[in-house]
This record gives structure tokens, sequence and C-alpha cells, in this order.
């Protein structure tokens, strides 16, 4: 009840349907729109084997400057079977399961922002077959769904590790909590990101794209276990951040002046808090916007995306990964045709070195 098939988080009724389908018949193997929900129920039933699940969150409401980031989950898919054909035996064959969509009403972030009325109504429009007594137990935002479906997950397979399809990075907020839940060895999130999203609400809003690490690195008890790289659009300096949050921070402008030895920082760092394994968030916008300028807040002087993956690469081999995401990648806000795709194509190359690293196996 709480996802749809993967593709099909975004509401569509005409406009739109026609690339929805076809995309999910390509997942699926499936003829028509009855026989993709039925193969994506019988992928549910694999979230007990599952090494890793893929969960697409299209949401851009809890975004900042430009939105488009709902389109991602969807583009992310396609470019990835248009580029590896072969992933979904892969995948198979690696036990990662892809479990579809958090489906997304877009006027809704949180929850914990709405009023009894409005999940009221929501709930009726979302969970039509179930009595009032019975929906409302559940969730009717994004956020707030995806952490419910992640917790669900967890319950059957406590060791399945989350890759996540953002979705503005307020979409990385619900894991985190869903994995304190989970995890019982300590844990760590490496970030590269532009920002530092280290804010402690936004305009009174508590859960959104530029407060979520602060509420992470709380979860983790703060303690380093928050690594930030690439920073580099702040307001205020390092010392600031790091100070007042107990965070660390590996600014863009290190890390590209000796990659070699920033890199052995960064591992070195995370070594040191003593954590058994690390979740890996990517806000697109950490790469230089040279590579990935289809993003809500592209900015120059960032990382390479050889810098990016060799850190995933080395934290998959040196600490362990226990799951990632790639966020705020927005399709339609690039420059060019060009850019739009190549962002698409740089996404899809993170999400398959993340996964590689978490399950342990090349992809080809």
């Amino acid at each position: 009840m709480l996802l749809r098939p993967a593709a099909g988080g975004l509401y569509v009724v005409s406009t739109g349907r026609a690339e929805q389908l076809a995309i999910q018949r390509k997942i699926y193997g499936a003829a028509d729109e009855a026989e993709v929900q039925r193969r994506w129920c019988e992928t549910l039933e694999r979230i007990g084997e599952a090494r890793a699940i893929v969960l697409g969150v299209p949401s851009d409401v809890g975004a900042g400057y430009r939105r488009g980031a709902n389109l991602a989950p969807q583009a992310i898919r396609t470019t990835l079977l248009q580029s590896h054909p072969d992933y979904p035996a892969w995948a198979e064959a690696n036990r990662v399961v892809d479990i579809g969509d958090v489906f997304v009403v877009p006027q809704l972030l949180h929850d914990d922002m709405l009023s009894e009325q409005q999940k009221a109504a929501t709930r009726r429009a979302l969970y039509p077959d179930l009595s009032p007594e019975a929906a409302s137990a559940l969730p009717v935002s994004p956020l707030s769904i995806t952490e419910r479906a992640l917790d669900l997950v967890f319950q059957l397979n406590p060791a399945a590790a989350p890759i996540v399809l953002g979705g503005d990075h307020s979409t990385a907020l619900p894991v985190a909590r869903a994995l304190a839940r989970a995890r019982r060895e300590p844990w760590g999130i490496v970030q590269p990101d532009a920002h530092t999203d280290l804010l402690e609400e936004r305009l009174g809003i508590r859960d959104c794209f530029a407060t979520w690490s602060y509420h992470a690195n709380e979860l983790l008890g703060r303690g380093g276990k928050l690594t930030q790289v690439g920073t580099r659009a702040s307001r205020h300096g390092r010392e600031h951040w790091e100070s007042r949050y107990d965070v660390r921070q590996f600014w863009a402008s290190e890390c590209m002046a000796d990659p070699a030895a920033a890199l052995d920082a960064i591992l070195a760092h995370v070594k040191s808090t003593g954590v058994r394994g690390v979740y890996f968030s990517n806000d697109i916008d950490g790469t230089d916007e040279s590579f990935a300028d289809a993003t809500g807040t592209p900015e120059p002087d960032g990382l390479t995306p050889e810098f990016v993956d060799e850190l995933i690469r080395r934290l998959g081999r040196e600490v362990g990964m226990i799951g990632g995401d790639i966020m705020e990648v927005a399709p339609m806000l690039g420059q060019t045709p060009e850019s739009r795709q190549g962002t698409l194509a740089l996404a899809v190359r993170y999400l398959k070195t993340t996964i590689e690293a978490v399950v342990g196996e090349a992809m080809g």
C-alpha cells in the first residue's frame, strides 16, 4: 500500500503516463500494466533475501532554489537500462531488489507538517479500500512514507542495504532515521555536497534539503561520524560547522589540490571514528557543475567524477558500505540537452559504483 512499481511514484493520469508505462514494461519485462503490477508484487517477495534494495523517492517538495528532482528516479532508471541492458539480470543474480517508488502527493512533505483534516483527506485518496480507522495508522507524505517503508524492509531483512534514488536531499533524512533504528553497530555518513545542509531549521521548517544533515548528525551522536566532502558554497567557514556540530569537512579546494592525499585523509578520518559501515549520501552538486549542471543548485569548483568514484570504491573496500543514494538530480534543468544527458549518465555511473561497493561484485 505504501509503494508503487518502479517509476510509478509520480502521479500521472494522461500526460506522462505513456512514458511511465514504457519504462515500467522494460524494468519488469511486462506486456501491460496488469503484468507490471503482478511482477512488482513478486519482486517484493524477495525482500527477505536481498543484499540491497533500491527505492525511488520522486519528491522535490523539500527543495530550495530550483525544482525538478522529482523526475530523477524515472530518468535514472531509464538511463541505467539504456546504458546497461543486462542490469536486471545482474541485479537478480546479486540479490539487488528494486522495491519500487514511494507514491508522492506532490504538495506534501512530512506528516508532522499537516493538519489532521489534511491527513484524513489524503488517506481517503491513498488508501480507499481501508476503513478510516485502519488508514489512520498509515503515513501520507513522501518523507513519512519512506521512513515507514524502510522500517518494514528492515523488519523483514535487517541486513538489507538501502539504495535510494532521490528526490531532493530531504529524502535522505528518513533513510537515516530508519537506519538509526535498524543498525546495531556504529555507522557513519559520508556526504559529497557543495553545501553543508546543517541548518537546525529553515524558515521554521524542521525537515528539508537544508536541515537533513543536522538531524542525521544528531542521530549519529555527532563525534565526527558525519563526514562532508566537496563543501564550498557556505556563508560560514569550516571552523564554524566543525566546532558547532562536531562534523568533519573536507572542502572541495583541498580535495582537488591533492586528490590522493585528500582521499587518504578522508579514509583515515572515517576509520578513526570507529564506524563499522557508512551510508554514502551523494548530492550530485558535490561534483563540479561542468560535469553535472542538471541540478537545483549547480556550483563551480567542485569534485571530479573520478574523485567521487574512487571515494566510493575505497569506502566499500576499507570500511564497508551499508547503503547509499544519489540526490538532487533534476533532469530538465541542465543548460543543454547534452549536459542534461551527461548529468544523468554521471548519476548512473555513481549509482553503479555505489551498488558494486555495497554487494562487492562488478556490474560490467
